[in-house]
């Protein structure tokens, strides 16, 4: 085994399984999947570790990957299809885009960091997903309308407000998950579409970096 497949059994064992993800898929998807490819060459030995990885390289936004353990457990708790359209809310480098299109049938990854956008698509086709997955530039809170209605929608991130516009970009039975830090302590929520409402489910606590576009917005005092 080279260093990085064995840095990424580690990964799966150490932190994903041992955090009750049982999807054979979820935990297969991971183990075929180069994260280290998602990553800055400099910031390549940090790939498998417990961690929000920043891959902006020196972007004026930080943008992460986010924490392996809650890509994967938000994927489980999502329950893909393989006929499933999903929409990757704030992709960055498209880790987990590359994982959800392990699970569905089509992917739509969306980054408001047009530079991550190109190294993301060059990533994806250097992997053979780019038949699955379609990169486009636009912010987190703004989803792509063109692509919905989605069955999963999932952010790679957090949010300090509550994502509207995504939610109504879900079809009849759809899930949005992420980490919702509107109230503290954060925890990672499930949003589901049902009978043209709209229900919330705590999940787990849980935190990742806030997503550009969906931060609070401070109050005006006078």
């Amino acid at each position: 085994m080279t260093g990085f497949s064995t840095a990424r059994q580690k990964m799966v064992d150490g932190q994903v399984r041992t955090s009750d993800v049982t999807d054979s898929r979820i935990l297969d998807a991971m183990l075929a999947l180069p994260r280290e490819d998602f990553v800055p060459d400099a910031k390549r030995a940090l790939a498998y570790l417990d961690l929000d990885l920043d891959v902006a390289d020196g972007g004026a936004v930080k943008r992460y990957l986010v924490k392996p353990v809650l890509t994967a457990k938000s994927l489980q708790a999502a329950e893909v299809k393989d006929s499933d359209n999903v929409l990757v809310v704030g992709a960055a480098t498209g880790y987990a885009a590359a994982l959800a299109a392990r699970l569905a049938s089509k992917v739509i990854a969306v980054e408001s960091d047009p530079a991550l956008c190109v190294k993301g698509r060059d990533i994806i086709a250097r992997l053979g997903l780019d038949g699955s997955v379609t990169y486009r530039t636009a912010e987190a809170a703004a989803g792509d309308p063109a692509g919905a209605p989605y069955d999963v929608i999932l952010l790679n991130g957090a949010t300090e407000v509550m994502p509207q516009t995504l939610c109504d970009q879900l079809k009849e039975g759809g899930r949005l998950l992420g980490v919702f830090a509107i109230t503290r302590p954060s925890r990672a929520t499930i949003v589901t579409h049902t009978h043209g409402d709209f229900g919330h489910r705590t999940l787990f606590d849980a935190a990742a970096p806030i997503l550009p576009g969906l931060e609070r917005v401070p109050a005006f005092v006078f």
